[in-house]
């Protein structure tokens, strides 16, 4: 990673295509835990992902942090550790604010999920058959 640090295009931006997005990101709640300081004072806070992608995350925090600071995310699942820059400050939620980390080398293997292939468009995607039948009314596969 460069000591380079990217720059929403607004206040609280989320993504604005697939520029932006330099892997899929996949929306979903994963146990981490973030250490770092804090004023001046350490921290070490447990919380989840809002989302994740092979190059970091996104969560929420109580704890103040600032573009550029380095903290270390922990998988809650696994204890693997990694080093991370805050790359974006946003949305408050009560007395939590959205937090943008980025791994200072990209880690698809951290999360332990599958992503989605590079050339995966979500429009694609197979929709259910109308009109066709329910999963009960299916035959069963002969053994």
């Amino acid at each position: 990673m460069t000591d380079e640090i990217k720059n929403p295009t607004a206040a609280g931006a989320r993504d604005s295509g697939p520029e932006r997005r330099r892997s899929h990101r996949v929306h979903i709640a994963m146990g981490v835990i973030i250490r770092g300081t804090s004023e001046s004072i350490p921290f070490r806070e447990e919380t989840q992902t809002i989302s994740v992608n092979a190059h970091g995350c996104m969560v929420r925090l109580t704890a103040r942090v600032a573009r550029g600071q380095r903290v270390t995310i922990i998988n809650s699942a696994t204890a693997e550790e990694l080093d991370c820059a805050v790359t974006f400050t946003g949305q408050k939620d009560g007395n939590r604010t959205e937090i943008g980390l980025e791994f200072a080398e990209p880690s698809p293997v951290f999360w332990r999920i599958a992503f989605p292939p590079e050339n995966w468009d979500p429009t694609e995607r197979k929709k259910p058959v109308i009109g066709g039948p329910r999963p009960e009314q299916r035959p069963l596969p002969k053994k």
